[in-house]
C-alpha cells in the first residue's frame, strides 16, 4: 500500500466580486495548491491572497494555466497552435510568479487546467509544448501530470521532473482518460464513496472505471476539486480517511 500522498487542489478561481470556492479552508486541509493564473479564472488580487495565504499554511503552490476562456471556465477547447499554446502558458506562470515573489513564496510546478489538461493528455504535440514552455522558464519548475497521459510521457522524454496524479471525485474510463463533464457519472459527489475508492486504489494500484476492468496507475497527489459545493466536506473526508489509514498526507516537493 502507498504509504505517503499529496493531495491538491485547483484554487484562486475568484474573479474581482465572484468568488469561486473556499480557499482559506481549502488550505487547511490540501498540500499543494494548483492557483489559476488568469486564464480560465482568477486575477491579480485573487492570485495574492491565495497566494499568501498558501505561505501562511505552508501549502506548496503551482501554476493552473488555462484556456483564456473565462465565460466558459476553461472548460472548452480554443482552437489554437501548439506553438500559441505554450506561449499562453509560458506567460500565465510567468505572471503568477510575478505576484508570488510579491506573495514571498515561490511557484514550484505547473498543471493545465480543464480543458487544456485534457487535450495535452491525448495530444502528444500540445503536450511537448507545455513541457517546453515550463522547462525554459525553469528546469526546476515540475510537471503535475494525470497518470498515464501523453503530458506525463512527453514530460519524461524532455527528462523534466513530473509527478502524477489521479483525481479524487472524477469518473474513469478504461483508456485512462476523465469521465467527460458532459455525462452524469463524471463527477463523484459522496466523499465516502471517493475515500473508499482512494483507499482500494492505494492498496492496489489499480483505478476503478465505468466501462471495464479496474487499471493500473500511478500517483504521488491526489487532485480533489476546490470549485464544487461539497468540495470542503469532500477533501476533509478524503484527508481524515487516509490518514486513519496510516497514509501520510505529504506534499510531492519539500517546503
Amino acid at each position: 500500500m502507498i504509504r505517503s500522498i499529496d493531495l491538491n487542489s485547483d484554487l484562486g478561481e475568484s474573479y474581482g466580486p465572484w468568488p469561486m470556492g473556499d480557499d482559506a479552508a481549502m488550505l487547511s486541509i490540501v498540500t499543494s495548491a494548483n492557483v489559476a493564473c488568469g486564464g480560465h479564472a482568477s486575477d491579480p488580487e485573487t492570485m495574492f491572497r491565495t497566494l499568501t495565504l498558501a505561505r501562511d499554511r505552508g501549502v506548496i503552490v503551482g501554476a493552473h494555466p488555462g484556456y483564456a476562456d473565462r465565460e466558459g471556465f476553461g472548460r472548452r477547447i480554443i482552437p489554437m497552435t501548439p506553438a500559441e499554446i505554450g506561449r499562453m502558458v509560458a506567460a500565465q506562470i510567468g505572471a503568477l510568479q510575478a505576484v508570488a515573489a510579491l506573495a514571498g513564496t515561490t511557484v514550484r510546478y505547473v498543471k493545465p487546467h480543464g480543458a487544456l489538461g485534457n487535450l495535452a493528455a491525448d495530444d502528444r504535440t500540445v503536450a511537448e509544448a507545455i513541457t517546453a514552455a515550463v522547462r525554459a522558464i525553469s528546469p526546476d519548475l515540475v510537471v503535475l501530470a494525470i497518470s498515464g497521459t501523453e503530458l506525463e510521457h512527453a514530460a519524461r522524454a524532455a527528462a523534466a521532473q513530473v509527478v502524477s496524479e489521479i483525481f479524487a471525485d472524477r469518473g474513469y474510463l478504461s483508456t485512462g482518460r476523465l469521465v467527460p463533464r458532459s455525462r452524469p457519472d463524471a463527477m463523484i459527489h459522496d466523499a465516502k464513496a471517493a475515500a473508499d475508492r482512494l483507499l482500494a486504489f492505494l492498496d492496489s494500484g489499480l483505478m476503478p472505471v465505468v466501462d471495464g476492468d479496474p487499471i493500473p496507475l500511478a500517483a504521488q497527489s491526489i487532485c480533489v476539486h476546490g470549485d464544487g459545493p461539497v468540495a470542503v466536506a469532500m477533501a476533509g473526508e478524503i484527508r481524515a480517511r487516509l490518514s486513519a489509514a496510516g497514509v501520510a498526507i505529504a506534499p510531492f516537493l519539500k517546503g
